[in-house]
């Protein structure tokens, strides 16, 4: 018995450690996106391991077929709507492979909705009751592997879906270009404070934001490069691929010329739009442009979940930094100036404490700010202003559920690619390939380089506004 406890309770405090706590003042954000992780790996599963066991009854099929009925009703639910394109096998595979990625994003973006409208009423069960919801979750995704494609999943659900993702698509490039901005803030600040404990030890952050910049632009450059000699079959390929050398050296010049922005962020931008570039080409469904048709793009897969994780998880950094600072009365600071005598003493904050010179850092007196809790704030209403804007995180996640499916399916077209003499053919193995995916990821890239652009320019066009 004694044991029993000490493994529960050892699993407990491990759970706690790993996935948050559930104790007043905290969000769930953590489980949220423990729940989120789930579902890109039920996705990847139905696509590429149940969907095509579906298709030959191979595997674990057998399992299904030896209870009766199961087999049956699940292989019609997941066949249908398919038919159409029965008679051509990679066509068939990718409707099946698709109507496997739309059931656990489905379940995930309404189980967002749910928590986002729960949360804005109160914000307190969006940590509660996690095991329960992990339940429902799999219980509802067992129920949904019988549930006919048409009209939930390839009716309903893949137009919300695309509508969810064009949001997140500009979310996302906002994101990246925010996170951008603090990574050469964080490590300018961190020079800054190495040089006012010992000046000219500062100096080694700044080359490790030269280094970094000199990394991403010899990145973004070799991109270019690699594009020109593998992917320029075509006329389409080329001018992508100069366009995106254009954007690159536009942003580059704009930051260069003024004294907004910094080269660590212009050369983010720029190596990310270069990976944009090759996205965009690599979907092209032209076997004369796309060296890389028939190929499974595991790679392209992989950086773009990536990049949402990314994104996922500053939003919930961010989100957590603001509502820590905007709490009411939670925090004063108040000044404090270092004495001769070893005490702390309140500073006049119109002046400065010229009595204490310049020491060795060891020697150095406390100084800084000392933050004091407000007693008389009540803990649950602290924890009530601190998860008042849960819900727009689990918008978020709604967005990028719909993003995530879109993503691993190619913006839910199916369709044939044409082969290296112009005829089509039904080969492609990526089901990501097609032009509408093409024009989303090159949405994507100029809506990053025109807004990053924006950022710049925006403060010289209107001087008069605060614009940070």
């Amino acid at each position: 018995m004694g044991l029993t406890y000490c493994v529960c309770t050892s699993a407990s405090s491990l759970c706690n450690a790993c996935f948050g706590s559930t104790a007043a003042g905290t969000t769930g954000r953590k489980r949220s996106v423990l729940l989120l992780t789930m579902t890109v790996a039920f996705a990847l599963l139905f696509q590429y391991y149940i969907a095509p066991n579906v298709i030959t009854h191979k595997g674990w099929w057998n399992m299904y077929t030896s209870t009766p009925g199961v087999g049956k009703r699940m292989y019609n639910s997941w066949v249908d709507g398919c038919d159409v394109y029965k008679d051509e096998h990679d066509l068939y595979s990718r409707c099946v492979g698709n109507s496997g990625v739309y059931r656990p994003t489905c379940l995930s973006a309404f189980f967002f909705v749910v928590s986002a409208i729960a949360a804005r009423f109160r914000p307190a069960l969006n940590r509660e009751a996690w095991p329960a919801k992990y339940g429902i979750f799999i219980v509802l995704l067992l129920g949904a592997m019988f549930v006919p494609n048409h009209p939930l999943f390839n009716g309903i659900f893949l137009v919300s879906a695309r509508i969810g993702a064009m949001v997140f698509v500009i979310i996302q490039q906002i994101i990246l270009i925010d996170v951008a901005y603090n990574w050469n803030e964080s490590w300018v600040e961190r020079c800054n404070e190495a040089d006012r404990i010992e000046y000219g030890s500062g100096v080694w952050w700044l080359r490790a934001i030269i280094a970094m910049c000199v990394v991403m632009y010899g990145a973004s450059l070799t991109g270019i490069v690699l594009l020109y000699h593998f992917f320029s079959g075509c006329p389409e390929n080329n001018a992508v691929t100069t366009l995106t050398l254009l954007g690159i050296v536009a942003i580059t010049a704009i930051q260069l010329s003024g004294t907004e922005g910094s080269l660590l962020t212009s050369s983010v931008i720029s190596a990310y739009s270069t990976y944009l570039a090759y996205s965009l080409v690599s979907k092209n469904p032209n076997g004369q442009c796309n060296p890389q048709l028939g190929t499974n793009d595991a790679m392209g897969i992989v950086i773009g979940l990536l990049l949402t994780a990314i994104s996922l998880a500053w939003t919930a950094f961010s989100w957590t930094a603001e509502g820590r600072l905007n709490v009411e009365s939670a925090q004063t600071t108040k000044s404090v100036a270092p004495s001769t005598d070893g005490t702390r003493r309140r500073r006049d904050p119109n002046g400065l404490d010229l009595d204490v010179p310049f020491l060795d850092p060891e020697d150095q007196p406390t100084s800084g700010f000392v933050a004091e809790a407000d007693e008389d704030v009540d803990t649950e209403d602290e924890a009530r202003q601190n998860g008042a804007d849960l819900w727009k995180l689990n918008v978020v996640l709604v967005f990028i559920s719909c993003w995530i499916a879109m993503m691993l399916t190619g913006w839910g077209m199916i369709q044939g690619v044409s082969g290296k003499e112009g005829e089509e053919e039904h080969t492609a193995a990526n089901p990501t390939v097609g032009r509408v995916n093409m024009a989303m990821i090159g949405i994507s890239q100029w809506m990053a380089l025109i807004m990053y652009a924006w950022t710049l320019l925006a403060p010289r066009i209107f001087p008069d506004r605060d614009f940070s």
